[in-house]
């Protein structure tokens, strides 16, 4: 059994961000697929509607990844006549480079490489800043900073969607990344997440920590949280 008692500070592989794309991509796009197949993609836009959304709003993906969030949010967008403005931001090359080629067909999304604690000043306000499956890469001090610079770049509001730390989650992405795959930062990097992962009590420390106190926070099926920031 895991010491889950606190969260973990082991480094994942894919925190080197000069990793090839030959490493990355395979990860990248197998995360896309988890997030679309276990709801990722259909929780955060069910907190986007609690807004709501307009045509005309800008969303910010900070951490994106491959882009996977992001092209689920144009989908909906498209079918619902909405005109978004959708930006991506990783600080990692081949993550950008990635998810450029997959958003390929959509006009309407924008990819930034920049470091979301120490690069903000290039990162342009939007309405939403959102965040699907990364906030767990940072310990608790850089976490508040980062919740601090979503809260000073974004217009309305935060949503943030994360892990819950718990043995039975634990368990079953070992299961999962040893049946379905034999790449080794998939590996690794899926119960290490798990391991740096919260519990309800830290959030809820960290986002007093951080001095926000306008926030709802739920938990969804399989060990998600949900974490939506309003500014007002």
């Amino acid at each position: 059994m895991p010491d889950l008692t606190i969260r973990a500070s082991d480094a994942e592989i894919m925190d080197d961000f000069d990793l090839p794309s030959s490493q990355i991509e395979p990860v990248l796009a197998g995360l896309g697929k988890v997030n679309a197949l276990l709801g990722g993609h259909k929780s955060l836009i069910k907190a986007l509607k609690n807004f709501p959304i307009h045509t005309g709003y800008s969303i910010s993906d900070w951490g994106c990844g491959g882009g996977d969030t992001l092209i689920a949010i144009a989908k909906w967008a498209g079918k619902n006549n909405l005109q978004l403005n959708l930006t991506g931001i990783d600080v990692a090359p081949a993550a950008i480079n990635f998810a450029r080629k997959e958003s390929a067909n959509f006009t309407n999304i924008n990819y930034l490489q920049a470091d979301v604690i120490t690069g903000t000043k290039h990162i342009s306000p939007c309405d939403i800043v959102i965040s699907s499956l990364f906030t767990h890469h940072f310990d608790d001090e850089r976490w508040v900073t980062l919740v601090k610079n979503m809260q000073a770049s974004a217009r309305r509001g935060i949503i943030i969607t994360d892990l819950h730390r718990h043995w039975l989650l634990y368990y079953a992405i070992v299961a999962i990344t040893h049946v379905f795959t034999r790449n080794k930062m998939a590996r690794n990097d899926g119960p290490l997440s798990v391991k740096r992962a919260f519990k309800k009590a830290e959030l809820v420390a960290l986002l007093k920590n951080a001095g926000i106190d306008n926030y709802n926070l739920t938990w969804h099926w399989p060990f998600r949280w949900a974490l939506i920031i309003y500014k007002s």
